[in-house]
Order: C-alpha cells, then structure tokens, then sequence
C-alpha cells in the first residue's frame, strides 16, 4: 500500500510501505489480550497483608472450651476475628504477570499500526531533525505539522532531540524497538520518518 510523505517543504509524495505491517485487519480480542497483558506484566507487588502468625496478638485463650454458649476459640490471630490475619495475605512478592507468544504479540501490533493508518492517525515525514536542543525550536516544528499529542518515531534519538523534547507535554519522542502497544493506542497521532518505517517493517514483517 501508498502513504503520503511529506519532505521538509511540506510537499507530500507517496511512499510504498509493507501490506503485511500496514493493511492487516484489526484483530479486537488479539489487541485486548496484548494490550491487558503489557499492562499486567509492567505491574509490581507492592501490597502486603499479614496472617494469623504475622499479626499482633495474645496467645491466651480468649475464653474457656466449653460452658459459655459461644462457639470455640484459640486466639485472636483467627481469621474469623476483626484485627485477626487474613487467610490469603497479598504479598509484594507476588507476580502478576502474563505470557504472551511473540507470534501472537507481533501479530497484535500490526493489528493496532494498521487501524491507526484506517483511521488517518499515521504522518509519514522523510525525517525529523533539530539543529539545537530548544524546547521551542521542537515546540513550533511539532505545531507546524498540527500536532497536539502525538508520539514521535525516529530512528534515533540524537541529544538535540531529546533535549527538546523532553519537557513537552502530551508529546513522547522514541525509537520503532522502543513502541508498546499502549502508548500506540494512547496518542492521538504517531509522526513517523521513513527510517522508521524500514525498521518496523523489519521488526514486524
């Protein structure tokens, strides 16, 4: 398939790029599945709860076996008692992550890249340099090209880009091995250059 290029005169020409990366069909449930599991996998345990032997308690018999009508007692570490410990505790060693295929992962974000070029979100421009590391030089370039938020693709990430970039809001600069799947949906445009292109291709085809 043809996308459009636009050069640094603001000319746009059309540019041949993979059918396989860039015209799959949109796969829901593979995106879903992707996406919750990048998700999982960059959660950490950090919760901890205590059991009955952690909790903070007297080992005494709260009340005698048997003659008091209530039901029987050992301590008050019992689950079964408020300020007692709990039967599953959550712990920060807890894992929760999700295994997902490369086969399948792959699949997935040429799923989400070729919804984005359905949906007019993809701009293709021969490259994207900066002669210094100026936030407003970065700002008024981003802003010539009608960008608000946006993810920028280069095939590499020179000092004066990333200097110039880096305080933006709503704008994230970085490279094709670099792209998640929920950044891809999260921004509402991906500027890309045309090395980048050549190196996802490369990566997903």
């Amino acid at each position: 398939m043809d996308l459009k290029l636009l050069n640094d005169q603001g000319h746009s020409d059309l540019f041949s790029v993979s059918d396989d990366v860039f015209a799959c069909n949109f796969n829901e449930s593979l995106v879903h599945q992707v996406v919750i599991a990048f998700q999982a996998n960059a959660r950490l345990g950090n919760r901890a709860q205590k059991d009955r032997s952690e909790v903070r308690h007297s080992t005494k018999k709260p009340w005698k076996q048997k003659g008091t009508g209530r039901a029987r007692a050992g301590m008050t570490s019992s689950p079964l008692w408020r300020g007692g410990g709990r039967i599953f505790p959550n712990s920060p060693e807890e894992n929760f992550s999700q295994k997902i295929n490369k086969k399948m992962y792959r699949s997935g974000m040429r799923s989400i890249i070729s919804q984005i070029v359905r949906e007019d979100r993809l701009i293709v421009v021969e490259s994207f340099k900066l002669d210094s590391p100026k936030t407003k030089l970065a700002a008024n370039k981003i802003k010539s090209l009608g960008l608000t938020s946006a993810m920028i693709l280069v095939e590499e990430i020179d000092e004066n880009i990333y200097l110039a970039t880096r305080n933006l809001p709503h704008i994230a600069v970085t490279e094709p091995r670099y792209i998640d799947p929920l950044s891809l949906i999260h921004y509402k445009k991906i500027l890309i250059t045309k090395a980048a292109i050549s190196q996802i291709e490369e990566m997903l085809g």
